[in-house]
């Protein structure tokens, strides 16, 4: 893999890992369609790194304030605060895509990355994005987050292990349902990608080390994800205070259209 494919692949990472466009499905398309050697599942979440630095210094405040606040569940084995049940609702929405991790995590780099089941993904997904958006009266603040949206919630995190879903959009359509503005639920959702991206980290980093070492295609890929990671945070949530997903949506119908084209034409 040469510097720049790996650039190309960190900044399609960090953009896509936030907007609800499933950073996987592009991961995955992009050695497809331009013919590049796919680099393996263990370099996709390396890139990983770049977006969890970048949501963790884009919400540093919110995550010192979660850290003093688990610190002082753990001392008093109670939950009082809003910020105290808001540490465990992080805990509660990682543990369905942690034990999916662990039970698809074969299918995930293999029988799961078809360019057309991740098309058909992509459409079918862009259309539920649209009809939860569109649909339901919903106001409710971040605040009035119990534990069990912050469960459903989760569950729909645990299906973006198929590419084509989105992490991100998997995880904003649940609470679009479940009737969060549109901010809160941008925000719980980039706040909920940080433990569940940390341990996939700690799990397939060093394989990509132990493949390739820290070779300056690792490191620019890393460096080009938090960057664009950085963007797509700030953007997205200046974008959804006065419009809709509907762009989103339009933009993975387009996508998996003309994947679905490119199959074809490939035979």
């Amino acid at each position: 893999m040469t510097v720049f494919q790996a650039i190309v692949l960190g900044v399609l990472q960090g953009l896509a890992e936030f907007l609800p466009i499933s950073s996987s499905a592009h991961l995955a398309l992009a050695p497809w369609v331009f013919g590049w050697q796919y680099a393996g599942l263990a370099f996709d979440v390396a890139l990983h790194l770049g977006t969890l630095v970048a949501v963790l210094w884009y919400f540093r405040r919110e995550w010192i304030a979660l850290a003093r606040s688990g610190v002082a569940i753990l001392r008093q084995r109670k939950v009082t605060t809003p910020e105290e049940w808001r540490v465990v609702f992080l805990v509660i929405g990682t543990i369905p895509g942690a034990i999916a991790g662990v039970l698809l995590e074969d299918a995930a780099e293999t029988t799961l990355r078809a360019p057309a089941l991740i098309a058909v993904m992509l459409m079918i997904m862009g259309v539920i994005l649209w009809a939860a958006d569109r649909y339901p009266a919903a106001d409710r603040p971040l605040h009035a987050m119990s534990w069990r949206h912050a469960l459903l919630v989760g569950l729909a995190q645990s299906f973006a292990l198929v590419p084509g879903v989105s992490r991100s959009g998997a995880t904003m359509t649940a609470a679009r349902l479940l009737r969060f503005d549109r901010q809160s639920a941008a925000v719980f959702s980039f706040l909920l990608s940080m433990p569940i991206t940390a341990a996939a980290a700690v799990v397939k980093v060093p394989d990509a080390v132990a493949e390739g070492g820290f070779s300056a295609p690792l490191v620019a890929g890393v460096l080009a994800a938090a960057l664009s990671s950085w963007l797509a945070i700030a953007v997205l949530l200046r974008y959804l205070a006065r419009h809709s997903f509907g762009i989103f949506a339009l933009y993975r119908l387009l996508l998996g259209a003309g994947i679905l084209a490119l199959v074809a034409a490939r035979g």
